[in-house]
């Protein structure tokens, strides 16, 4: 329930904005005057806000994209000077339906560096070669220099406008499939705001001799980027990003629009600092992700959040603390029986390579090759278990404000470890 909640958030915002573009497109031949001054002016508000704000975030992907449409369109109306059906209109929206998805497709093959990173100066030189070759195809047969051969290589099978050419949609096909892969694995808002720009894009290119519908659905391709840089600007400053909880942040701002009713839970990893210790700082990430993802699944209207270190914090809204305890216990009990599976980073690489050797020789062979290794078996994974102690505290007269709850439900949690840990205390 909770996954299939998190998919519909992710696909809302690029659905209901594609869904209003429609519309719009739809009814332009009524407003064809007031939504064709939107046609022009919406695409270069909207790019133009979406790239800066790409850039203050430091959104490298974004920015790349939201570059790529800005460029595009005003491309695009430049062209339109030399008349809706000459010659540099069409080459213009050729090499905006081939460079703008393959401009995404490579941002998303690409490992997300920002926007100032080592040799980014590539993008740039990437960027300046696209606008000049667009710019030599557009003018041919209007300038000496680029000639009349333009005009026949773009009636070739792989360029012809149909209305967008054959190796523009290879593009946007390979872009939209990686866009939708990295949706479907990370459910992060870029990745989900990409897919659904492409598909925008694609829908102007399907109409490029309709200004209106063109220039609405790039308006709807940059404003999906947009709010995606700003929902995913908001998840990494709300999201704890190891154990995919909100975080503190969060929850302060939860904690303020809180009615009179309320009951707060500490929840602390027992013995964490030693277990770290002893099995190294990888696996105790693992073990937050692990107790993350229990707290996640708390029942009876709770909330978890990621508080700080190996401190988590439970949010009851409406409950009193003795509603929301038997929640907490039942909490308590999951994570102790829960049998976490992990390896070590050696363990993950010896077993890499002998994976490999395996695919060379046999068991013997591989026994006779190395002798003094260990047995096959010992790079099995680990059970490792752990236990949370949890202190709970409610809204009283004298507990009258979240930090007094909050600070009351520690005192809890310091009683719960004295009392020998793995419990609840109130």
């Amino acid at each position: 329930m909770i996954a299939f909640r998190d998919e519909l958030k992710a696909v809302a915002m690029p659905a209901t904005v594609l869904l209003v573009s429609g519309i719009t497109a739809a009814a332009s031949h009524r407003f064809s005057s007031s939504l064709g001054m939107f046609g022009v002016f919406g695409p270069y508000t909207v790019l133009i806000i979406g790239t800066a704000i790409a850039l203050w975030f430091n959104r490298g992907r974004a920015f790349i994209a939201l570059v790529s449409l800005l460029v595009a369109f005003i491309a695009y109306r430049i062209s339109l000077a030399f008349g809706q059906d000459d010659f540099p209109v069409r080459a213009v929206l050729t090499a905006a339906a081939i460079f703008v998805p393959a401009n995404i497709l490579l941002v998303l093959i690409l490992p997300e560096r920002g926007i100032v990173h080592f040799r980014n100066y590539r993008w740039l030189l990437l960027g300046l070669a696209e606008v000049l070759i667009t710019a030599w195809i557009a003018t041919a047969g209007h300038t000496a220099l680029s000639g009349m051969a333009w005009h026949a290589a773009l009636d070739n099978w792989l360029l012809r406008a149909t209305p967008a050419p054959l190796l523009g949609r290879l593009f946007l096909v390979a872009a939209f499939i990686a866009a939708l892969t990295r949706s479907w694995s990370q459910r992060l808002p870029l990745d989900v705001g990409m897919a659904g720009a492409l598909i925008a894009f694609f829908i102007a290119c399907e109409w490029p001799d309709m200004t209106v519908v063109y220039g609405v659905f790039v308006f709807a391709a940059g404003a999906m980027l947009l709010l995606a840089v700003l929902q995913e600007s908001h998840r990494m400053a709300f999201r704890d990003e190891l154990t995919g909880l909100p975080g503190r942040r969060a929850l302060q701002e939860r904690l303020v629009a809180l009615g009179p009713s309320y009951t707060i839970a500490m929840v602390d990893v027992d013995h964490f600092k030693k277990f770290n210790d002893t099995h190294g700082h990888d696996i105790g990430d693992q073990v937050l992700k692990m107790v993350g993802a229990r707290l996640a699944e708390v029942d009876g209207g709770g909330k978890a959040f990621r508080y700080g270190g190996e401190e988590f914090a439970v949010l009851f809204p409406d409950q009193q603390v003795e509603e929301a305890l038997p929640h907490l216990e039942a909490l308590r009990k999951n994570i102790e029986e829960y049998k976490m599976s992990v390896r070590t980073e050696q363990q993950r690489r010896n077993e890499a390579r002998r994976n490999q050797d395996r695919r060379t020789m046999t068991r013997s062979a591989f026994a006779l090759a190395h002798p003094d290794a260990p047995p096959l078996r010992s790079n099995r994974a680990e059970l490792l278990s752990v236990t949370v102690s949890i202190g709970a505290a409610q809204r009283t007269e004298l507990l009258d404000t979240p930090d007094v709850v909050i600070r009351s439900a520690d005192e809890a949690l310091y009683r719960a470890k004295g009392a020998g840990r793995n419990r609840v205390s109130v």
